[in-house]
């Protein structure tokens, strides 16, 4: 236990101390912002490889939950998947970043997603002091998905087709029941993006498409997509600090935004035009990167609201 003398604190560094005070002082303003509200985190596979970032995302989203935030996590599993399909000799082929599912591999998707990185991931938060439980798109008819169709120019005859995923889907509906149930019971929701049809087909589901449609039902404040880039950068490689929806439009159409961040920032705009007040881009590797986003000026990603 630390003694206290009127000079300040005997055995620990004054001035370390001082500092910690600092920026706890700092960030009441925004402690009260974020008081009661949603925020919802997508959590990358490759956000988990490093145990020690991964541990200290476990404390950011259990301290969230203790200073009156209600977080909700979405993961992915990319990585983890991979391995294990490699495991157990089961091909995967990817067509427009999307993964061909045939029903060998959406059996180890589901296992893989909604078991082991579905608990890994819950047990991280719990470990760190809030109580996180995991579940999938099929418990509480959270998602009911619908199937992906897609159509592209085939190279050869240059013919618009469709194409095939096999059972990757798109949600199609929210059911925020369990959810609420949930954060209203004093828990730390842990989702997989796994969903299921009408007819109880199970789909693989984009955590990024998941994160955005959970996040919009949930009319979030936030929805904070943890990647492995600081943001969206400009041509000059400068991380732009907010975008506008017009702003998206025209960085797309003018090759400022290309490749993979086209897709996770039309998933950003989705989320804002169904109800989030803010989506933000930022760089999951950095520690502590859902603490400084919301509870610091200006945040470290890219924004992207109305």
């Amino acid at each position: 236990m630390t003694e206290f003398s009127p000079q300040g604190p005997v055995g620990t560094d004054a001035a370390a101390a001082a500092e910690r005070a600092h920026v706890l002082a700092q960030a009441l303003p925004f402690l009260r912002r974020y008081a009661g509200a949603t925020i919802v985190v997508k959590y990358g596979g490759h956000a988990m490889g490093e145990e020690h970032l991964a541990e200290e995302f476990g404390r950011d989203i259990a301290l969230l939950k203790q200073v009156g935030v209600n977080p909700v996590v979405v993961h992915g599993g990319g990585p983890q998947i991979n391995t294990m399909l490699k495991r157990l000799a089961v091909k995967s082929t990817f067509i427009d970043g999307l993964r061909v599912t045939d029903a060998a591999a959406m059996e180890v998707v589901e296992m893989v997603l909604a078991g082991t990185v579905n608990k890994y991931v819950s047990n991280l938060i719990t470990r760190a002091g809030a109580l996180a439980v995991g579940i999938c798109g099929k418990d509480g008819g959270l998602i009911r998905a619908r199937k992906v169709e897609r159509i592209r120019k085939n190279p050869e005859t240059g013919a618009m087709e469709a194409i095939d995923l096999g059972f990757v889907g798109e949600p199609e509906h929210i059911d925020v029941r369990v959810i609420h149930a949930l954060t209203g019971g004093g828990l730390v929701p842990v989702i997989a993006p796994v969903g299921v049809d009408a007819d109880g087909q199970t789909y693989n589901i984009n955590a990024d498409t998941v994160a955005a449609a959970i996040a919009g039902a949930l009319n979030a404040t936030r929805l904070l997509m943890l990647t492995d880039v600081p943001g969206v950068l400009d041509k000059d490689k400068n991380l732009i600090p907010e975008l506008t929806l017009a702003d998206v439009e025209a960085r797309v159409a003018d090759g400022t935004i290309t490749g993979g961040m086209i897709p996770k920032v039309e998933n950003c705009v989705e989320a804002v035009k169904l109800g989030v007040k803010g989506a933000v881009i930022l760089d999951g590797r950095v520690p502590h990167a859902c603490l400084l986003e919301l509870f610091t000026e200006g945040g470290t990603g890219t924004i992207i609201r109305r």
